[in-house]
């Protein structure tokens, strides 16, 4: 038997003045003493992480270092752009909004996405919406795809994925975090800025970013904190409530999707704890009596965890060489 602190929320406590303090300290000494550049470019999607960073940034090199982007495309929630602006004019930012849309276009990204659907629901066309959810990995399976498909009428309906067709959506809809970064390090050049990379710890740990695309940064100064310290961050550094209550959602798809939904195999607030307790080496029976859950469950949370880390683990290595 364990003699351990039980696992609970307060595993997860943050001392948020103390790590304000220190994250304030390491960003601008990267910035001038390692990158050599004179601000920030940071995009702003409106969620908690990106809200986070770019007050951090605002703290520690002053809002006048600071360049926000907002950059909206044809799928993005009206929300997203709504709250983003709300929280560059909080923390008095310049920033600029920038429809990535016809550039997506341009490059296919929506003809080749709806191509694959209706290769798996043909009737699939103007004014129908979707979304890919993740299903097998926590029932003890391997993970694997759902299409979820809704009419102009409201019928929805779910289809298993081929791999084709799944890659091929995937592959389309990265596009967009491809053609977003594209767009910071534009700014990032043209002002000699440094580009502020967004994940928590739950992301970037468990490969929730695209190659080239939102995984890219100069620095990532809250890779290091788990999503349910990034909410307690945001709330200690005074952000907007619409952004402190913000719902994690990929803002990737037609129809409305949370992060859980398609990637994560818990809520964030229990995917942390659980990747919080594999780091520490804490029991499956410790894990599933946290989370109201049996020993076995909780073992195939682990599991996923480990699986996903293999999985993308491609996605953070630098390119191979061959040796000389």
């Amino acid at each position: 038997m364990s003699t351990a602190t039980p696992l609970g929320p307060q595993s997860l406590e943050l001392d948020c003045a103390a790590e304000l303090a220190r994250i304030c300290e390491w960003i601008p000494r990267v910035l001038t003493q390692k990158l050599r550049r004179r601000g920030l470019v940071v995009a702003i999607s409106g969620g908690i992480d990106s809200s986070v960073c770019a007050a951090l940034s605002v703290r520690a090199v002053g809002a006048k270092k600071v360049f926000g982007l907002l950059l909206p495309e044809r799928d993005s929630s009206g929300f997203s752009t709504e709250r983003g602006r709300q929280l560059a004019e909080h923390l008095g930012i310049e920033y600029q909004v920038h429809d990535i849309a016809p550039a997506l276009e341009a490059l296919g990204c929506y003809q080749q996405r709806d191509e694959a659907i209706r290769r798996v629901v043909p009737a699939y066309g103007e004014g129908w919406k979707n979304k890919i959810v993740i299903a097998g990995g926590v029932e003890g399976g391997i993970n694997y795809f759902k299409l979820v498909v809704q009419s102009p009428d409201g019928e929805q309906q779910s289809v298993r994925l081929p791999l084709r067709e799944y890659l091929q959506i995937v592959a389309a809809t990265n596009f967009k975090q491809r053609v977003r970064k594209t767009m910071d390090y534009y700014h990032a050049d043209r002002l000699n800025y440094a580009v502020v990379g967004t994940p928590n710890r739950l992301e970037y740990d468990q490969g929730f970013f695209v190659k080239n695309g939102d995984g890219s940064a100069d620095f990532k100064p809250i890779a290091h904190l788990y999503k349910t310290q990034v909410y307690a961050m945001a709330r200690h550094l005074g952000l907007p409530e619409a952004i402190c209550n913000a719902v994690p959602t990929t803002d990737t798809y037609t129809l409305p999707q949370g992060q859980d939904e398609f990637y994560f195999a818990l809520p964030y607030a229990q995917m942390d704890l659980a990747l919080w307790a594999l780091e520490r080496g804490r029991s499956a029976e410790e894990l599933g009596t946290a989370l109201g859950m049996t020993a076995a469950q909780a073992q195939r949370v682990y599991d996923d965890i480990r699986a996903k880390r293999r999985a993308t683990e491609y996605l953070a290595a630098a390119p191979e060489l061959l040796p000389t």
